[in-house]
């Protein structure tokens, strides 16, 4: 990994006030320009949402709006907000996920969202009452958990039992159901197989799959029309820095040609990105607390840990890290450095689950030094325990470049 200057000097500059660092530091800009690159690249009918799930700070929605994505992937009623607060249309918003409340079908009715995603017949008849209540209809889309998965993804939606969508066995029991129900307008279909994807073959097989699937619906349904096919996202991250980076315009031009093929032009297909938009945005940045060598391995204890960092720890991977050197003077002459050795990165938490990174190979590092950890503005801070223990929260720090100029 490589710690871009600005990045750098902001840290410094944020450091310089002598009080422990601990922080994201943010720069979009790799968010807008990934979006121009698939905005250039896709097939025709393709929109591209921001899955918000991935960062929900202000400057990602922002940066979002800014690139002009088609909109905002929402998964609860305080996204909705958060989106329409940053700039966004609720017609703007489609609305995926599990579980959704009455308070929050009500609030998307009554504001007419672009799409509701239906994930159950219990759904379905709940948005219809709502529907009904209010004099509206809705256009939903049918989200289907398929008997196929991608094994080497990073996390799998489908294939197996799971708690999103409806089983694709079951189709033909659920689906006259909700083609009946008067108040919902039935658009397409959600099938989002996995997240994390590298392999671009992988996942331009999952569309191939949903591409049958969406034949075979409209061959045994007389009049039903799938208009929009939502694969979800995928699209992977190398945070092992292997060099398995995923390739955007294969993607590209496997799906333009699968289109052609299957007759399926004129159509709305939607991607919903969040990782792989915002990982290159943000890098969480803590200052060396204490190391110590522990039965023949180094202990690296940091100011933050899975309380504002987890994902490491929640998937078992390490991100790529680097030192910012603050050349700080030794407390007693035996304390303890780094060089050129693996070692084991944890918080403050009073937890041994408490983990950064293991056995990950640090060329020189210090206490006081600032450990930074890269690809960190995707599932960063709002999905870390950070009502454990206490501690003060991060800072968020945003680089413009009037800032740092």
């Amino acid at each position: 990994m490589f710690i871009p200057t600005h990045i750098e000097t902001l840290i410094r500059q944020h450091k310089s006030a002598g009080k422990t660092f601990n922080a994201y530091v943010y720069d979009t800009a790799p968010l807008q320009e990934k979006v121009a690159l698939l905005q250039a690249i896709m097939p025709q009918g393709l929109e591209v949402f921001y899955a918000m799930k991935a960062n929900p700070h202000p400057a990602f929605l922002q940066a979002a709006l800014a690139a002009k994505v088609t909109g905002i992937e929402i998964a609860s009623l305080g996204e909705a907000n958060k989106a329409v607060n940053a700039g966004f249309s609720p017609s703007q918003l489609i609305y995926t996920g599990p579980g959704k409340s009455i308070e929050e079908l009500e609030w998307s009715v009554t504001h007419r969202v672009r799409t509701i995603h239906i994930e159950s017949l219990v759904e379905a008849h709940r948005l219809n009452a709502v529907c009904a209540i209010q004099g509206k209809t809705m256009e939903v889309l049918l989200r289907i958990n398929a008997n196929f998965d991608i094994h080497d993804a990073q996390t799998t939606f489908s294939g197996g039992s799971k708690k999103f969508g409806i089983d694709e066995e079951k189709l033909n029991e659920a689906l006259p159901q909700i083609l009946a129900l008067p108040h919902l307008h039935f658009r397409g279909l959600h099938v989002y197989a996995a997240s994390g994807v590298l392999d671009v073959d992988d996942l331009l097989h999952n569309c191939k799959l949903v591409f049958d699937l969406t034949k075979s619906i409209e061959a045994n349904y007389a009049g039903v029309n799938c208009d929009i096919i939502d694969f979800g996202g995928g699209f992977g991250v190398d945070y092992l820095e292997a060099g398995i980076n995923f390739d955007p315009k294969a993607y590209a031009d496997g799906l333009a040609q699968m289109i052609a093929d299957y007759g399926f032009a004129g159509r709305h297909f939607v991607l919903e990105l969040g990782r792989w938009l915002a990982a290159d945005c943000g890098y969480f940045c803590t200052e060396i607390i204490d190391i110590k060598t522990s039965r023949g391995k180094k202990q690296v204890v940091c100011a933050g840990g899975i309380n504002h960092f987890r994902r490491p720890a929640a998937l078992a991977i390490n991100h790529p890290a680097q030192i910012v050197a603050m050349h700080v003077g030794k407390l007693f002459a035996e304390q303890e450095t780094i060089h050129q050795e693996k070692v084991y990165f944890g918080g403050p938490l009073c937890t041994s689950a408490d983990k950064l990174a293991n056995d990950i190979y640090i060329e020189d590092a210090q206490v006081g030094d600032i450990a930074v950890f890269g690809l960190a503005g995707a599932y960063g801070l709002s999905m870390s325990n950070v009502g454990f223990l206490s501690h003060a929260m991060p800072q968020e720090i945003v680089y413009t470049p009037k800032a740092t100029a």
